[in-house]
């Protein structure tokens, strides 16, 4: 007889069958783990594939586990969040004279303010994020962000980051889930340092 979990298992990647056995097993039912275990069986995976698999799943799994122990409690993030807001608005503000003093350029266009905002926000972010892993923020509160595997983003991470903080909301997101909508899109964290 086959089961909704056999069914569900038959359509799972060999990668997927083996973590659910491994390191995942105290998060599936005992009948969706008999099942993957079938589906293992089933296919004939052979041993070295699997060997290299779990210990591939077991290494991602201790980074998950020290990133889980290493995320910064929300008053960090709120500390980074007002320092970092007032630290944009400083920069905007040298911007605009910059831009005022050397192409004496009216400032009262409402295009170009916005344009001088984005130009200081994707600034002040992908560059200190990006050089540093920090804003000023986490210099203060000793912080930095990392990729899911505790590493330095990449350069596109850190973009897609940026741009993740103007989706509405995302600047309480963090106060409801453990990472922020910019965290999980763009697949970083941020951690102690």
């Amino acid at each position: 007889m086959i089961t909704n979990f056999d069914h569900i298992m038959s359509n799972k990647s060999d990668g997927e069958l083996i973590r659910i056995v491994t390191v995942d097993v105290h998060k599936y039912q005992k009948e969706a783990v008999a099942s993957a275990q079938k589906e293992i069986e089933k296919r004939d995976i052979d041993s070295a594939k699997f060997e290299t698999i779990a210990t591939k799943a077991l290494i991602e799994k201790r980074i998950e586990n020290k990133l889980n122990q290493s995320e910064v409690s929300t008053a960090s993030r709120i500390v980074n969040f007002i320092v970092d807001l007032v630290s944009f608005w400083i920069i905007f503000f040298v911007i605009a004279m910059l831009i005022n003093i050397i192409f004496t350029i009216d400032l009262n266009n409402d295009l170009l303010i916005w344009g001088i905002l984005l130009l200081a926000f994707f600034m002040y972010y992908i560059i200190m994020e990006f050089k540093f892993q920090k804003t000023i923020g986490k210099f203060i509160t000793k912080t930095k962000v990392v990729n899911l595997y505790g590493k330095k983003p990449s350069l596109n991470d850190i973009i897609i980051r940026t741009c993740c903080r103007l989706i509405p909301f995302d600047r309480v997101s963090f106060l409801f889930t453990k990472n922020g909508f910019h965290d999980k899109i763009s697949n970083t964290t941020v951690i102690k340092d």
